[in-house]
């Protein structure tokens, strides 16, 4: 399989991360954050690549929220992967894009301790370096996230590859924290942005893991709680 999937109606697109303008909209929400610089950005890519565990052409994307259903990137190659030593969690909360100022939303982080199944993207060695512009553009617009290296194992349990993940930062400024998750649910419910809804985050999220048969707990707790709270019973 090869290309980017279509992305949410209204929202994130190469178009609008090539243009420039995500920074500014991050700005706006989040005065209380740094926007990283062009050569900050292109800087912590480098030291990513120059960190690369391993060998081989190309390299792999773990993809554990919204890149699984709108990866956006070009890819040779996706499989289900398994990441020993990380877990994902609703952790880094934003004003922009998919919450406001007034009702800020939550997106997924990863956090260390235990494990998370997802997808892993290869892209092709001739592709690495426009790719993964394109992902830092997207993923590393201020200090929410650390790119890390992490183990990729098969459905069998067998190492296949390192690939580049975004582990949350908890010294940034958007971490949000633990939360219970009555609480997660809750913001989720209510925040809305530019670019969707916090609850179509989270229920696009849970039918990719289910399309890749990926039963997920924590993420099938958080959407029956918001469908819950979503649902004209409540209303």
């Amino acid at each position: 399989m090869s290309g980017p999937s279509a992305p949410a109606e209204g929202g994130l697109t190469r178009e609008l991360l090539l243009s420039g303008a995500l920074p500014g909209l991050v700005a706006q929400a989040h005065p209380e954050a740094r926007v990283k610089s062009d050569a900050e950005r292109a800087a912590s890519l480098a030291a990513t690549l120059a960190a690369k565990p391993d060998a081989a052409g190309g390299v792999w994307v773990f993809a554990y929220g919204s890149l699984i259903w709108n990866p956006l990137i070009r890819f040779t190659q996706r499989a289900v992967a398994h990441v020993p030593g990380w877990h994902r969690a609703f952790c880094l909360s934003t004003k922009a894009g998919r919450g406001t100022p007034e009702h800020p939303g939550l997106m997924l982080g990863l956090r260390p301790g235990a494990a998370c199944a997802g997808v892993a993207f290869h892209i092709a060695e001739d592709e690495v370096a426009t790719e993964l512009d394109l992902l830092w553009r997207r993923e590393m617009v201020a200090d929410g996230y650390i790119p890390v290296w992490v183990r990729l194992l098969d459905e069998a349990g067998r190492e296949f590859g390192h690939a580049i993940a975004f582990g949350i930062n908890p010294e940034g400024p958007t971490y949000a924290g633990d939360l219970a998750d009555e609480v997660v649910a809750h913001r989720l419910a209510l925040a809305r942005g530019s670019l969707g809804t916090g609850a179509e985050y989270l229920f696009r999220t849970r039918d990719g893991l289910r399309s890749l048969g990926i039963h997920d707990p924590f993420v099938e707790r958080i959407a029956t709680l918001v469908a819950d709270l979503l649902s004209p019973e409540r209303a």
